[in-house]
């Protein structure tokens, strides 16, 4: 199995279990507050549906040798979703992700390995692979903010997580913001269970991680794989931290949310 088709694989898991329970829901159930702040189940769901819709039209267009949807296109697409009942926004995520996720699985083992997909707003177009997993991550974080709404101790799909911890060290850059650090620098040893993985954590400008034990640490960090995704996803809030996460010296938790706020 290449990259590709394990990241694949991991989205149609992600998706078949979101939507079995989104298919369930009732508006009461649409309308609860989610784990992202500011939105409702349904505006949640509104997010993935449109983001699947504006990744399918970027994945096409790279089929067809096209340029990307520009922001012009994006942006009506994100405007027609905003102005969908919940029930809408529901049935259109349901339909939006079933298609986009088929689309990946209808790719053969050559553009699989092959093709190059370029958004927009990267320096560079992604491959496959990465491209999966940005999409992946968007995926399962996002069930997360919907399955928390009904769980306080959800955690993310187990299918999702060893595919994301590997697209780590691309992602942190984007996502880890310097500024609270004040000028400090620091390297905090990060151990993962489940599955079980080192890595090395540079709290500096930029931010970074990197596979393997530091020379020297400032800090440990001990905690379950999903949840140090979440920290880098900006969900791991004390409400939502499992008992046995272990911090010493400059790994401060309250100081990780603030460099990880969320996206």
């Amino acid at each position: 199995m290449t990259s590709a088709d394990a990241v694949i694989t991991a989205l149609r898991t992600e998706h078949d279990a979101l939507a079995a329970l989104v298919a369930a829901f009732g508006d009461d159930d649409l309308a609860r507050p989610s784990g992202a702040a500011e939105w409702d189940v349904s505006q949640v769901l509104s997010h993935l549906g449109s983001g699947a819709e504006i990744g399918r039209a970027a994945l096409l267009a790279a089929l067809d040798g096209k340029p990307a949807p520009g922001q012009d296109t994006m942006r009506q697409i994100w405007d027609r979703w905003d102005a969908m009942t919940r029930e809408q926004r529901a049935t259109g995520f349901l339909t939006s992700n079933q298609t986009l996720t088929s689309l990946y699985e209808s790719l053969d083992p050559a553009t699989r390995e092959s093709l190059r997909v370029e958004l927009g707003y990267l320096p560079a177009p992604l491959d496959l692979a990465a491209l999966g997993r940005l999409r992946l991550s968007e995926v399962a974080l996002h069930a997360w903010d919907v399955r928390v709404a009904f769980d306080e101790h959800a955690v993310l799909g187990t299918a999702a997580v060893p595919e994301l911890l590997d697209g780590l060290p691309g992602l942190i850059g984007l996502v880890g913001r310097p500024e609270p650090l004040g000028g400090r620098r620091a390297t905090v040893h990060v151990t993962t269970t489940g599955p079980a993985s080192e890595l090395t954590l540079h709290l500096d400008s930029p931010v970074s991680v990197r596979p393997g034990v530091p020379g020297a640490a400032d800090g440990t960090l001990l905690l379950p794989a999903e949840s140090w995704l979440r920290l880098v996803g900006g969900r791991l809030g004390a409400r939502h931290t499992p008992d046995g996460v272990l911090t010493t010296g400059a790994a401060d938790l309250d100081l990780l949310r603030q460099v990880f706020p969320g996206y």
